[in-house]
């Protein structure tokens, strides 16, 4: 059974870090598209970055480029977002998500996938 369960939010204050983790069981890493969404109280669900993770190639919302760097570590089948320079507006539920399905290293992986698994989130408060 695939499980996907985040972990690493918290409360911050402005301009300050977090790293979430998303930690994998239950399948053995391929080349899949991964990606980590919020949603904020009273809204709807955004995607926040994405990640093929047989090419690596990435993708964010323009609310968090250059702030926000989402990684992995195969060896651990876990999956990072690093968070930096942190807004009151990235209040949010922060979960992961996985297309089972293989991708292909050219394939784009983008927030409107069907995301075939999703962890239960972890909350991010940032205080001004």
């Amino acid at each position: 059974q695939v499980r996907l369960v985040e972990s690493g939010g918290g409360a911050v204050q402005t301009g300050g870090s977090l790293r979430l983790s998303c930690s994998t069981s239950g399948y053995i890493w391929d080349a899949n598209c991964m990606a980590w969404f919020r949603q904020a109280p009273g809204k709807e669900r955004e995607g926040v970055a994405t990640i093929n993770t047989g090419s690596s190639s990435t993708t964010y919302a323009e609310s968090v480029k250059g702030r926000f760097t989402i990684s992995l570590d195969a060896a651990k089948s876990t999956l990072y977002l690093d968070m930096n320079l942190l807004k009151p507006e990235d209040t949010a539920r922060y979960s992961c998500a996985l297309d089972f399905r293989r991708i292909w290293s050219h394939e784009y992986c983008g927030f409107q996938r069907d995301f075939t698994h999703w962890g239960q989130g972890t909350p991010v408060t940032v205080s001004s």
